[in-house]
């Protein structure tokens, strides 16, 4: 039996996302009902998807976790030598007219792959657990030439949570973080180009450069705070109706849905995905398959990263990056990943009710 709890948390924050989509669309271009639509579509595909890689199960899919994987790292090669560039940075690959983000279904091949490796050659030696970070960084560094630093972020974060749950060394783990730490600095000098090095500056200081870099946080707190304990309303957000918040059906969905439902609003969303994340783990504690649980660690570290740092973005509590909220910003690349990545999750929740495997 499926986690029907699981699939309604989902289902209702898409389509909670739907109505915010179409109330955020309609002030900026007037194309709410457009956008909305869109989203819709994706979303009765991305559930049939679900549905599908439900049925095939998620042991059918770490059978081709190798095969995807290097069809993923093509695409991404793709995407930096074919793809146009969209505010500075090549994400996207047309074909027939439809437009996907390759970054997205990689977070699904980077998980299947790390699952089944980890698990072949656990991450307790030296050797091993640096093979584990090399399967990571080959998609991390075509992301960053992309340049597109939010998922090459998403990714390290998954990679991380699912070496924890391998049961790699503290002392490794705690070394990488240190190395991590110490790297920044290069990063911002000799990788980040000079809008992402705004965005670091303008989150410890947004008055620095009110109405350029730092006009988008700004912005955006306003819309957050001005939502109270109740909201505005449905459809009343000034905001966005006025055209002053950015990209609002997208990046900044969060501050719409806040301005719009208020605190009331913001802790229903929270307990959701609060709810939605427990489900998701307790499908890894069903589990008596060791791949099983690296696999479920990856996706509950996937979607709360993002949920923490869509939100955070929000607010000025983390630096802007450009990561969509899951189910709620408009967008059918990010959707459809996240529903194929819930329809891994259900399949070892139903076989982890069926206690076929064993570690």
């Amino acid at each position: 039996m499926a986690d029907r709890l699981m699939f309604v948390c989902a289902l209702t924050l898409a389509l909670w996302g739907v109505f915010c989509i179409y109330s955020a669309a309609a002030g900026t271009s007037g194309r709410g009902l457009d956008f909305a639509l869109k989203q819709i579509a994706w979303l009765s595909f991305s559930v049939f998807a679900m549905l599908f890689i439900m049925i095939i199960g998620h042991h059918k899919m770490l059978e081709g976790a190798y095969p995807l994987y290097f069809l993923t790292l093509l695409l991404l090669l793709l995407t930096d030598l074919l793809a146009p560039k969209v505010n500075g940075a090549q994400s996207w690959l047309g074909v027939g007219g439809i437009r996907f983000q390759p970054s997205e279904f990689a977070k699904i091949t980077i998980i299947l792959t790390m699952s089944k490796f980890l698990s072949r050659y656990p991450p307790f030696e030296f050797k091993t657990f640096m093979a584990g970070l090399g399967v990571i960084m080959l998609p991390v560094i075509l992301v960053v030439i992309q340049p597109d630093a939010g998922s090459a972020l998403v990714y390290l974060v998954i990679s991380f949570g699912m070496l924890l749950a391998a049961g790699t060394p503290f002392k490794f783990l705690g070394g990488l973080i240190g190395l991590g730490l110490s790297a920044i600095p290069l990063m911002i000098i000799f990788v980040l180009k000079e809008y992402q090095k705004n965005r670091i500056l303008v989150f410890l200081d947004p008055m620095r450069d009110p109405l350029g870099a730092g006009y988008n946080v700004i912005q955006s707190r306003i819309a957050v705070g001005s939502g109270g304990f109740t909201g505005k309303g449905f459809m009343l957000g000034t905001q966005s109706k006025l055209k002053f918040l950015p990209e609002p059906h997208t990046d900044f969905i969060f501050s719409v849905f806040s301005e719009e439902f208020g605190f009331v609003g913001n802790l229903i969303l929270i307990l959701l995905f609060t709810l939605l994340l427990y489900r998701i783990i307790l499908a890894g504690i069903r589990s008596r398959d060791r791949r099983s649980k690296i696999l479920v660690s990856g996706v509950a570290s996937w979607l709360w990263f993002q949920m923490f740092e869509s939100m955070g973005m929000s607010i000025g509590l983390t630096p802007v990056t450009g990561l969509p909220l899951p189910f709620l910003s408009y967008g059918g690349s990010s959707l459809l990943a996240t529903f194929i990545a819930l329809g891994l999750v259900a399949s070892v929740y139903i076989d982890g009710g069926n206690n076929k495997r064993g570690f």
